[in-house]
């Protein structure tokens, strides 16, 4: 077997590894709350924990592998992974589950850059959008299996064995990589650990979802503001001493390239808003309506088939179509999509179920998938490790806002209307958000893309 294919499967199976503690924890929620004694606000803690871990540590991917190297640091990841899995098993209270997901997170959290970057450094810019397709595909397995798993096991076991769940596949990523992974050298030209843009940047996102959290919270307003404003001026000094220096903690002048660009607000409207979207309605599905957790989870296999034309199309016109078609027709379908899962009154109301989370599917993968093989088309070979932390960090960012706006809406709706009415007021709000990224795809040079796309691929 090829070396670079070991390397794209240990990558692939470290992206599926995140994925499953993103997704299967989500149809747990409500037996969780009740065992716990956890709010709506608490219980977005459980997701947003894990994702804050992840988004803190990623920033130190390209120091730890050029110091220890990448092999090293991919190990090192899993090892402190599989541990904190066990303990948020064994969790007895919402604070200790929280903060057992925060080292999860940060255990998980250099798997995706370190594993992306020594993958898309063997292979060229015109072969990425197979790759993409590829790496895509093989990562809808987690949503499209975790949420069904998650759901027997939480109606038939018990929610801690969907955290027990994810060590054996945890394990098998761990043996690969040590058996295929090649050791590096570490990197002679080393450069320091920004320590100062490092706790500003965790101090900022900590603060902004500590706000968020804090605003939905009955008599929260002035400390959530407060908390809010803290964190805006720790994210100001962050960006500009990140502008100003030479060596910063994260390279944000790779934002000025526009297809990175672009591809980053994509995943924060699209992708990021379906992960608090799912939370909203698997609340809505079992606590409004009395679906099973297993029947609710079940609905992520529409998704997933939708999901996997929508890559498999990708993979296939990228090259040909561009990214400026891909990214509006896929707004538009996940719009529509959330617009029909506020539609549904009843348990019984099954097609529309269906073709809610397939619209869903077919639309948030075409922009998720159109911009992972758009974000990296203009970076240069020696940036990738940049690019790549820059990218990901991004993507849990999206991830993490997703779940807290659309909770922190829940908390203020229910104070306001009956339970109904918040959660499809939600739900319309949602649906039309994703009409801001389509005019962010209105400045996309496609024509010029596609030549230089074509180009290549007749040069190989």
């Amino acid at each position: 077997m090829p070396y670079r294919i070991k390397v794209a499967i240990v990558y692939l199976l470290g992206f599926f590894v995140d994925l499953i503690n993103m997704f299967i924890a989500n149809v747990a929620y409500p037996s969780i709350g009740h065992a716990l004694q956890a709010s709506v606000g608490e219980l977005a803690w459980v997701s947003n924990g894990y994702i804050l871990g992840l988004t803190l540590v990623i920033p130190l991917s390209a120091w730890l592998a050029q110091r220890i190297g990448g092999r090293r640091v991919f190990l090192l990841s899993l090892t402190l992974f599989m541990l904190a899995t066990a303990a948020a098993g064994y969790a007895d209270s919402i604070g200790e589950l929280v903060g057992w997901r925060v080292l999860q997170g940060m255990g998980g959290g250099l798997l995706i850059p370190i594993g992306q970057t020594l993958t898309y450094q063997l292979y060229r810019s015109h072969e990425r959008a197979g790759l993409s397709a590829a790496i895509m595909l093989v990562g809808l397995l987690a949503p499209a299996l975790s949420p069904a798993l998650g759901g027997l096991i939480v109606d038939r076991l018990d929610w801690r064995w969907v955290f027990f769940a994810n060590l054996p596949l945890a394990a098998l990523a761990l043996l690969l990589a040590a058996l295929w992974l090649r050791p590096q050298a570490p990197d002679p030209q080393r450069r320091p650990l920004e320590i100062k843009g490092l706790l500003s940047a965790c101090t900022a996102l900590t603060l902004i979802l500590l706000g968020l959290t804090r605003l939905g919270e009955s008599g929260g307003l002035a400390q959530g503001a407060l908390l809010l404003a803290a964190g805006a001026i720790a994210l100001t000094y962050f960006l500009r001493r990140s502008l100003r220096i030479t060596h910063p903690l994260l390279n944000l002048r790779l934002v000025q390239d526009p297809l990175l660009r672009t591809s980053m607000m994509i995943y924060q409207c699209i992708p990021g808003l379906f992960i608090g979207v799912s939370l909203i309605a698997m609340l809505y599905l079992q606590n409004q309506l009395g679906m099973r957790a297993a029947q609710v989870g079940s609905l992520m296999l529409p998704w997933s088939l939708a999901s996997f034309l929508a890559i498999t199309l990708t993979g296939r016109k990228f090259n040909h179509f561009g990214p400026k078609p891909l990214f509006i027709f896929g707004c538009l379908l996940q719009g529509l999509g959330i617009l029909a899962l506020s539609q549904i009154a009843h348990a019984g109301d099954y097609g529309l179920q269906v073709a809610a989370f397939a619209l869903m599917g077919f639309g948030g993968s075409l922009c998720s998938s159109t911009a992972q093989s758009s974000a990296f088309l203009h970076i240069a070979d020696e940036q990738l490790a940049d690019a790549s932390a820059l990218w990901n960090i991004n993507r849990q960012l999206s991830f993490c806002l997703g779940v807290a706006l659309l909770s922190l809406l829940l908390n203020l709706l229910l104070e306001h209307f009956t339970p109904t009415v918040a959660y499809k007021s939600c739900f319309y709000l949602a649906a039309a958000s994703t009409l801001i990224p389509m005019l962010l795809c209105l400045r996309i040079a496609n024509r010029a893309i596609v030549r230089r796309l074509n180009t290549q691929q007749e040069h190989q």
